[in-house]
């Protein structure tokens, strides 16, 4: 086979519909367009935000700005500063003894542990997130961390 002997598929090639061309082409007179009418005009496609002339949605509300994201995840946040004053060596830090201490509102709070200042005192911390200094630095106190399950 040589480059000069390939053709298209068989009906892969379709010709151009020629409408307004005369009755015997099967698209004469009105071509497809319908009797009278704006669309049967030329120019009559209007924009999709065309409302007959009343001042169109999009128009009537500029305040309406952006979005909200329904699957966004809230985080309380917890310095591990916190975590110094209120635990001692060796205990287990998790939501259920963050709102205990008073450090969050409830235990069914999402929590992340975010790494301000320093912690001295080795612990067993369980959140939801952690970031990666608060993840050093309470490894480097000794301590361990676990990442619990969003729910």
């Amino acid at each position: 086979m040589k480059l000069h002997d390939l053709r298209p598929a068989e009906g892969a090639k379709k010709k151009r519909k020629r409408v307004g061309r005369g009755h015997a082409a099967g698209q004469g007179k009105t071509a497809g367009r319908g009797t009278k009418g704006q669309k049967a005009r030329s120019g009559g496609a209007k924009p999709p935000y065309f409302e007959g002339g009343q001042l169109p949605l999009v128009r009537r509300l500029p305040h309406k700005r952006g979005f909200t994201n329904i699957f966004k995840v809230e985080y309380v946040e917890v310095n591990v500063d916190r975590l110094n004053d209120k635990f001692e060596a060796g205990a287990e830090v998790n939501p259920l003894t963050l709102a205990q201490a008073g450090i969050i509102k409830s235990p069914r709070e999402l929590v992340k542990i975010l790494g301000r200042g320093e912690i001295e005192v080795p612990l067993v911390v369980k959140a939801h997130r952690f970031s990666e200094s608060a993840r050093e630095k309470i490894l480097a106190a000794g301590g361990t961390v676990e990442e619990l399950p969003l729910r």
